[in-house]
C-alpha cells in the first residue's frame, strides 16, 4: 500500500464517522437494521422525541456515556493524534462522533459537530455554554437544571438540528490542500458533501474504510480497510 505524502506546504482536514468508534467497540450511529442500540431514532434523537419523553432520551444517552466510559481508543485515534502532533496548525480534526475517543487519544486541534456525550446544555437555548456532565442518570429527577430554569438536554445534535461549528468547518475546508475522510459513508449531509468542497478548491481527497462510500466518485483515492489496521503509517510527512 502506498503512503500518503504530507508536503511542507499541506494542511490537512480529516473527518472521521462512526466506523473508527466501532473498531473500539462503540455501536455506529445507524446499524443495518436501522437502530442504534436497538432504538430508532425517531425514539431518542430528535426534537419531538425530546418533548414527549425526556428521560427516555436521557437515559439513552446515560448508557451511551457508559458505554462510551469503558471504551479506549484503538490505534487509527493514536494514528491521528500523532500527525497533528507533527504538523501542528496544519491539522484539523472534524469529528460526526459524539464520543471522546479522539481526545482521550491526544487530539487537540478537533471539533465534535454532532455535539458531545460528556456535555449537557440548556433545553431552552439560552445563551449559557455548554457544561461538563458525564453523569450516567438513572431517572429524568437527578437531571439539574440550567440557571434559567430550564432542563439540561444532552449536548447531541438531534435530527433535524443544525450541525455545531459549521462556519468554522467551512473556514478549515477552504484553507486545506488535503481532505482524509474516515470511516463514514457518504450518506449524512452535510458532512457528505465536505469532500466536494475540497475537491471544487484543488484538494487532495483520501477515504479510507472498509467499504466504498456513497460518494466514492468525490475521492481522488480510496484506501479500503480498518482504520485502525491501515491509518499508522500510512503517512510520511516531508
Amino acid at each position: 500500500m502506498s503512503k500518503i505524502i504530507i508536503e511542507p506546504k499541506d494542511r490537512v482536514f480529516v473527518l472521521t464517522g462512526a466506523g473508527i468508534s466501532a473498531e473500539s467497540g462503540l455501536p455506529t450511529f445507524r446499524a443495518e437494521d436501522g437502530l442504534w442500540a436497538g432504538h430508532s431514532v425517531e425514539e431518542v434523537c430528535t426534537a419531538d422525541a425530546w418533548v414527549r419523553n425526556p428521560e427516555k432520551v436521557w437515559l439513552f444517552y446515560a448508557e451511551r456515556r457508559a458505554a462510551g466510559f469503558k471504551a479506549k481508543p484503538n490505534p487509527a485515534h493514536t494514528a491521528l493524534a500523532e500527525l497533528e502532533a507533527r504538523l501542528g496548525d496544519r491539522f484539523f480534526l472534524c469529528t460526526q462522533n459524539v464520543d471522546t475517543l479522539h481526545e482521550a487519544a491526544g487530539s487537540k486541534r478537533l471539533v465534535h459537530m454532532h455535539g458531545q456525550l460528556d456535555r449537557a446544555r440548556c433545553e431552552n437555548e439560552c445563551g449559557r455554554p455548554p457544561v461538563v456532565d458525564n453523569t450516567v442518570y438513572t431517572t429524568l429527577a437527578e437531571v439539574p437544571r440550567c440557571a434559567c430554569g430550564g432542563r439540561l438536554r444532552p449536548h447531541i445534535v438531534f435530527f433535524g438540528e443544525m450541525p455545531l461549528e459549521v462556519e468554522f468547518i467551512e473556514e478549515k475546508i477552504a484553507a486545506s490542500t488535503v481532505m482524509v475522510v474516515i470511516g463514514t459513508s457518504g450518506s449524512v449531509y452535510p458532512a457528505a458533501g465536505f469532500v466536494n468542497w475540497a475537491q471544487r478548491q484543488g484538494a487532495r481527497t483520501v477515504y479510507i474504510g472498509p467499504e466504498r462510500p456513497l460518494n466514492a466518485s468525490s475521492f481522488t483515492e480510496i484506501v479500503l480497510g480498518k482504520a485502525g489496521q491501515v491509518l499508522p503509517g500510512l503517512f510520511e510527512v516531508q
